[in-house]
């Protein structure tokens, strides 16, 4: 009688393991078989299809670790090579390249003792002045904030007066300061219900304002999904995705955001189908804004139609791979878009079909770039408003994609390629491996 052959004998030996060696075994293996495939079949990213591209990118890193307030950095690519980094800080935010040359960065740091009402050490925000030819750090202006948590200075630029434009989620305003003396500022109180103390919760999380024209400045209300138009001396003259809706309002009050806190049943939620939690919005004409739309996973380009502001250009994918909360979309001189692609930690330019044209892997969690020399520019060339470059994204499975981005705010590092799809299947090998376990201590007994 001839012996089994090799094949047969490990297959017949794998049928007669117990039923809970089964379960364990069968978990590893789909849990690295999984991992082993999605890793093989994911398209590449940090691939530059131009040999000899040498645009130069300044790129401000949020960083990674607890809460992302480690790590942080800005650095300048040229082409996709590292010409300088600083990374002094915990965060950076948003970086601007300034006419003399400087870079403004919006940063935040832990570890001061000059800290107002806040017990010392303190954590202090607001911008540092980086030499972009040498990364050299340059005194600056901050303030100190109850907390490394939503209470950073996104955003600051330079205006021709002297003084410095800045975000505030610390009181949820826009103010301008020169010579270290704040000069100008608006309150979010004055257009949206306030909570008795603001640095006690990430109440509108304002992230981002730009200069349109002297005086008039686009500020970015996350929590609200609205873009407003601010005026000095006159306030808010006009909204982007102004509150049609009651419906909406849900969406604006997850995790302690927008209150009725005036019992009038009005929280000036914008529609998120329209815009979901956005960043850094860019002016490209009176009737047309680009804009990163994070939670809807897109960058759209809004225009305004029959007084009505209305998508009208969308990237959800390119280069094969969904768009993942990005942060960040300029509209480039020659037509092309700059996306930061955060969860995907990587920046990429895009055609106006979402080919993609250059892209760069990062290794922390990106916040916002701009392209050397222009940065971003106020006013740029406009999509064609009868198209739409939508070609869809890979259905969520409910409840998973909450789970995923909470796994990505804990692990930065977590490959691109690692999905929903991944994730349900960590479930399941983790349940087979459980279930082997237990049904080996049972037998045991």
């Amino acid at each position: 009688m001839s012996e089994p052959r090799p094949r047969a004998a490990i297959w017949n030996r794998f049928q007669q393991l117990p039923a809970s060696t089964l379960l364990a075994v069968s978990g590893v293996v789909l849990f690295v078989a999984m991992l082993g495939v999605s890793a093989a079949l994911a398209p590449s990213i940090g691939s530059t299809p131009s040999e000899g591209y040498q645009e130069r990118t300044l790129v401000g890193s949020q960083g990674g670790g607890p809460g992302w307030h480690q790590y942080g950095s800005v650095y300048l690519l040229n082409g996709s090579s590292v010409v300088w980094r600083e990374d002094a800080a915990e965060s950076y935010f948003d970086v601007t390249r300034t006419e003399n040359g400087t870079v403004l960065a919006g940063f935040m740091d832990g570890g001061y003792e000059a800290c107002g009402p806040y017990e010392s050490p303190c954590v202090r925000t607001g911008f540092q002045v980086i030499d972009s030819d040498s990364g050299e750090v340059r005194p600056g202006y901050s303030f100190p904030v109850r907390t490394r948590t939503n209470s950073e200075v996104h955003d600051v630029e330079q205006l021709q007066s002297g003084e410095y434009l800045l975000t505030d989620m610390e009181y949820e305003r826009i103010f301008t300061v020169k010579d270290g003396e704040v000069t100008w500022q608006w309150n979010a109180s004055s257009f949206y219900d306030a909570p008795a103390d603001p640095t006690r919760t990430d109440w509108l999380h304002i992230n981002d304002v730009d200069v349109i024209d002297n005086g008039r400045y686009l500020v970015s209300v996350r929590n609200a999904n609205q873009l407003l138009i601010v005026e000095r001396g006159d306030g808010v003259v006009e909204v982007i995705n102004e509150d049609r809706s009651n419906r909406n309002d849900d969406n604006c009050r997850q995790s302690g955001q927008l209150r009725d806190t005036d019992s009038d049943g009005d929280i000036r939620c914008g529609d998120p189908a329209v815009l979901n939690h956005q960043h850094n919005p860019q002016w490209l004409g009176e009737e047309a804004v680009l804009v990163a739309d994070s939670d809807n996973d897109r960058v759209v380009e809004l225009h305004k139609q029959d007084g009505e502001w209305q998508p009208s250009w969308t990237l959800t994918r390119t280069g094969g791979i969904a768009l993942d909360w990005p942060r960040d979309a300029d509209r480039l001189p020659n037509g092309n878009t700059l996306i930061t692609d955060t969860l995907n930690r990587r920046i990429v330019e895009v055609n106006e079909n979402g080919t993609v044209v250059w892209s760069y892997q990062t290794k922390r969690i990106p916040y916002e770039a701009d392209r050397l020399p222009v940065g971003e520019t106020v006013g740029g060339p406009q999509s064609d408003t009868s198209s739409v470059d939508d070609p869809g994204s890979e259905g969520s499975i409910p409840g998973l994609s909450i789970l995923l981005v909470g796994l990505r705010a804990l692990y930065p590092g977590l490959p691109f390629w690692f999905g929903e799809i991944q994730l349900l299947g960590t479930f399941i090998s983790i349940g087979l491996t459980l279930s082997g376990g237990a049904l080996h201590v049972r037998q045991r007994r």
